[in-house]
């Protein structure tokens, strides 16, 4: 199997391919902070922004920002938007208060997601914007804020059940949000609310990669912002979630070879591909494939900031015109809430190799100080190898390549760190790293646990010395002791 390697090698970009040339500095912080380890790189957000900034810009659209704070737990990732135009999506209680612990004010803040009692009253204190998701988490925002005397307090109404143009087919069913169908609903309780809520808007968070059915629910806001306007109220802004997604892999070829061979190797083609034959959502029947590839696509070719530029060019589905310029035309704000996408190459994860086992059949088992809460990968269906990191990176001897599957360090036998045979250029050797970049994104701490009490990975800001130059001295320091400054103490802009 070793003779015909399946890489999937993943995407490289600055700081991340730099940062990884400093393998002694990387071992050194292992050393001193225990296995697994995240690094974060705060700088590289801020230049996600600027090129979801530039998308608004090309399309001459005003709007706001929002950093999907579940993305990841970082401080040093959240400070450092503080120093940006950038606000932030706040999913919970912790979430609110990390975000305005870290210097964020209130304004700059919304808060979606399921709302307890608690998250709402500090999300009403503090003048966040509300995300609303139904009429009874209206109705307790009305009430919160009579009864508090508070100010007016924004909401922008979550929106469902999508119709495509010319069928009666919905967007993919979610837990979240209202169906336009019941949007009357809603106004009726603003109405009478009149005093207490201010409707800014409506949009929707759609978990899909289809172009086709974010633009059917673009083009079903735009109309509900007409309902608003028939009721009286001034809406301003439409929010289109997140899902802009990442390209991890340098090598489209390698995905679609890989994708291939897979479906080959669960119809018994040819040799498994992963632990114990499992097919990533695929299964023979009688001969048959059956199921569907349950993986993330690992290869975009359009991601990110990219995506959004498409999902403003692509028609309306029932006025065939740009969205993005029936917007313009509408003078409406744009609101985003890219997560996974704002953080795509601002971390990566180490786990030191502690033992190497050939056994009698099958490829080598190399197991790792980590577990596969550590490093989410197989949560998520992302698929991407990591890169080997030795001590000394002149020793390392050049060697052919080896097939592995990657082990975890709990006792239980689903502790995988992948289900997929992983090919490597040569085979690691205890004491050296593993690592997985590109985790920043659900992939490093979303399912982190104490699980056996085996210890959760620490997490370090990495960034250069003045924070702008490409090429000076690294300086490191915790992640929750990092602050936008530079070494004049002045803010990083």
């Amino acid at each position: 199997m070793s003779d015909d390697p399946l890489y999937l090698e993943p995407r490289l970009e600055p700081p991340t391919a730099a940062l990884l040339e400093s393998a002694p500095l990387l071992h050194t912080l292992v050393d001193a902070l225990g296995s697994p380890l995240n690094i974060v790189l705060p700088d590289r957000i801020a230049g996600n922004l600027r090129q979801f900034r530039s998308v608004f810009d090309r399309h001459r659209l005003g709007g706001r920002i929002f950093f999907a704070h579940k993305a990841n737990r970082s401080s040093s990732l959240v400070r450092r938007l503080t120093t940006t135009d950038a606000c932030l999506d706040a999913a919970s209680l912790r979430e609110l208060q990390h975000a305005l612990g870290s210097g964020f004010a209130g304004d700059r803040i919304m808060a979606t997601g399921p709302k307890d009692p608690e998250f709402l009253w500090l999300a009403a204190r503090c003048g966040a914007v509300l995300n609303v998701d139904g009429p009874e988490e209206l109705r307790q925002a009305a009430e919160l804020v009579r009864a508090h005397e508070l100010p007016p307090l924004r909401v922008l109404l979550r929106l469902s059940g999508f119709e495509g143009a010319g069928t009666r087919r919905l967007s993919r069913r979610s837990r979240f949000g209202t169906s336009v169908k019941s949007l009357h609903r809603l106004l009726d309780i603003l109405e009478h609310h009149r005093q207490f809520l201010e409707p800014i808007g409506v949009g929707y968070h759609l978990d899909t990669t289809s172009l086709d059915e974010k633009a059917a629910a673009l083009d079903g806001c735009l109309q509900a912002m007409e309902e608003l306007h028939i009721r009286g109220f001034r809406p301003r802004a439409i929010d289109v979630g997140g899902g802009f997604g990442i390209d991890y892999l340098a090598h489209a070829p390698q995905w679609e070879r890989y994708t291939t061979e897979l479906t080959g190797a669960v119809m018994g083609s040819r040799p498994p591909l992963t632990w114990g034959g499992h097919g990533y959502g695929l299964r023979a029947e009688n001969g048959t494939l059956r199921g569907a590839l349950s993986l993330y696509p690992a290869h975009r070719p359009v991601a990110g900031a990219a995506y959004l530029d498409a999902l403003l060019s692509h028609p309306s589905p029932s006025l065939g015109r740009p969205l993005g310029v029936l917007l313009l035309e509408s003078l409406y704000d744009l609101y985003v809430e890219p997560g996974r996408a704002l953080v795509d190459q601002c971390g990566l994860t180490l786990g030191r190799v502690l033992e190497v086992r050939q056994p009698e059949t099958g490829p080598y088992l190399v197991r790792l100080a980590m577990n596969a809460g550590d490093v989410g990968l197989e949560d998520h269906g992302v698929l991407m190898d990591p890169l080997v990191l030795p001590r000394d990176p002149g020793s390392a001897e050049a060697a052919g390549a080896v097939a592995v599957h990657l082990m975890g360090n709990l006792c239980l036998e689903a502790d995988l760190i992948t289900r997929r045979t992983v090919f490597l250029p040569r085979l690691p050797r205890p004491g050296e790293l593993l690592a997985f970049v590109n985790t920043a994104g659900y992939c490093m701490d979303f399912g982190a646990t104490h699980a056996q009490q085996q210890p959760v990975a620490r997490k370090v800001a990495v960034h250069r010395q003045d924070g702008r130059s490409q090429d000076g001295p690294w300086r490191w320091c915790l992640d929750e002791e990092y602050w936008p400054l530079d070494r004049t103490g002045g803010p990083q802009g």
